[in-house]
């Protein structure tokens, strides 16, 4: 049974009658087939006509859809020989990040990504996939090793942003992001990072400074939550706000990847499945995979100069100012 966002409701419907039809024939003599077929095609045709006008803000509830793949899943489909790596030598493991070493397309690879985690009980273990300072120096120290034995390094984006709880301020969260932002500018091997959720902030950056950004299509990328920059600018006298400021901090913030890409922030858009990731998390990988493979590819071939200066100058030159001649 799968969750439906309110503006899924018309395809919930059909779908939902779709597999009642389907239960019914089950094991009895009805030949209903051709019905389904008909409902089977009227549901795709509605979902497509959905997903073709969706607003930035219904972007953002597919990015954070609660049965959208997540970082151990396309592990599980992609890769091979995964060995997760634990702690940050300093304080404890931080199990909002998933980090370690594996096989991609018979290359061995660090592969590092946010993890939210499934259910109320493993959400709350991994921290709704928030991390802690020490989750960012797991990062560093798995991405050092994978620079030490010249490994390329993907990471795996799906944060609503670092903890900003008062621990993870007194163990020094932002200079544990910026000691990444940092470092891996230096990292001489082949970094490219995949935006497969949520890109929320720092929370996200620190883990983005890559020779590749791509993003899934119905993934977001932004320096803040729709949610905290509709608070900010509207929020008066413990008014309460809802869909409509959502909205509208949703298309000011220019968060999609349409966007991102026509800005110049990000390199790809990985086309998804119809209706999301979720809804064919093996067809999400295999075109995540394809992408993955191209790259690696050209970015395996450059020498490290080249590399170092191609990613300082890719970050260089996001963003222009727009001014008087």
């Amino acid at each position: 049974m799968h969750y439906y966002l309110d503006f899924e409701k018309p395809v919930a419907e059909l779908e939902n009658k779709i597999e009642e039809l389907k239960r019914l024939a089950d094991g009895k003599d009805m030949n209903i087939t051709s019905e389904i077929k008909k409902l089977e095609k009227k549901a795709r045709d509605l979902r497509a006509d959905i997903f073709s006008k969706i607003t930035p803000w219904q972007k953002t509830l597919i990015a954070r859809h609660p049965e959208r793949p997540y970082t151990l899943d396309y592990i599980r489909l992609l890769m091979e020989d995964f060995v997760e790596l634990h702690g940050d030598r300093g304080f404890a493991d931080d199990p909002s990040i998933v980090a370690g070493f594996a096989k991609f397309n018979n290359i061995s690879i660090a592969v590092i990504g946010h993890q939210k985690g499934r259910g109320t009980k493993e959400r709350i273990e991994r921290n709704f996939g928030q991390p802690h300072p020490e989750g960012y120096r797991k990062t560093l120290r798995i991405m050092k090793l994978a620079e030490k034995f010249n490994m390329p390094i993907i990471t795996l984006i799906d944060t609503p942003g670092a903890y900003p709880g008062i621990g993870a301020e007194e163990r020094g969260q932002a200079e544990a992001i910026a000691m990444n932002l940092q470092e891996m500018f230096s990292l001489s091997t082949p970094v490219i990072s995949v935006v497969i959720g949520e890109g929320g902030s720092g929370g996200a950056l620190a883990l983005a400074v890559g020779d590749r950004v791509i993003m899934l299509e119905h993934s977001i990328y932004s320096v803040i939550s729709p949610e905290g920059c509709a608070a900010i600018l509207w929020k008066k006298n413990g008014e309460t706000i809802g869909q409509g400021e959502y909205n509208k901090a949703s298309d000011a913030l220019k968060l999609t990847s349409k966007d991102l890409k026509n800005f110049g922030v990000i390199d790809e858009i990985i086309t998804e499945p119809l209706g999301g990731a979720h809804r064919n998390q093996e067809e999400a990988a295999r075109s995540i995979g394809e992408t993955l493979r191209r790259h690696l590819s050209e970015l395996r071939e450059k020498p490290v100069e080249s590399l170092l200066e191609e990613r300082y100058e890719k970050f260089r030159l996001i963003g222009k100012l727009i001014g008087e001649e």
